[in-house]
């Protein structure tokens, strides 16, 4: 018996908030987000175990905030709509203000570089004296990268360091708000000399505000 009369409702919405209690489908639906992917795909980019990742699938799945569609003998999941997008920014967003555990997390793990925002990168685009450098995977550029970025993974950063000008700024992004990869980048660019930052909120920043893409 239900202890009030409206708790059939509120345990239907507590579905999506159970969905998303775990840090592992929060990294699942960010990787999403950036481009459909297999389940192999999905976990190799996540870098979770291949049985848990499909494990999780289901759960987002029967919250309907992931679904998938096939092609020949593979399965390929994405985000449901831009709502769930949408949503997933307002909540980090929501959650950074609020939290001051979590603010100390990222400073922790990215570090304290100063970034870059979408909008003011937005304004700089066709700045010959600003240079977007896409260190994310060949793959997850041409699925769709911020107009005019320039395709670096960051395992071949090094040896094309030569080919970046020195007298730009380079503005460097990754997948996502907590992704590593992009710190990492302007690090190694200001240890050799290159006036560098990274984007606020990596790809999906720019993507959930609305911005440009390229595919």
């Amino acid at each position: 018996m239900a202890q009030f009369p409206e708790e059939p409702i509120y345990e239907q919405l507590a579905r999506v908030g159970k969905a998303l209690s775990s840090p592992v489908r929060l990294r699942l639906l960010d990787v999403l987000d950036q481009r459909e992917r297999t389940v192999e795909e999905l976990a190799q980019a996540a870098e979770i175990p291949l049985k848990n990742t499909s494990a999780q699938l289901q759960q987002l799945r029967a919250a309907h905030l992931v679904t998938s569609r096939r092609e020949g003998t593979r399965v390929y999941y994405r985000l449901t709509d831009e709502r769930v997008s949408r949503f997933l920014g307002e909540l980090q967003g929501f959650a950074h203000d609020r939290l001051a555990d979590l603010r100390d997390a990222v400073r922790s793990r990215l570090g304290a570089l100063e970034g870059v925002t979408a909008d003011e990168l937005a304004r700089r685009l066709a700045d010959p004296g600003t240079v977007v450098v896409d260190v994310r995977s060949a793959t997850d550029y041409a699925a769709g990268h911020v107009p005019g970025a320039i395709s670096v993974p960051l395992s071949d950063l090094r040896d094309h360091l030569d080919d970046l000008p020195k007298e730009a700024e380079i503005v460097a992004y990754c997948g996502g708000p907590y992704c590593v990869v992009s710190p990492e980048a302007v690090r190694l660019l200001r240890e050799h000399g290159y006036a560098a930052r990274p984007l606020d909120g990596g790809f999906l920043g720019w993507r959930r505000g609305e911005k440009p893409l390229e595919r």
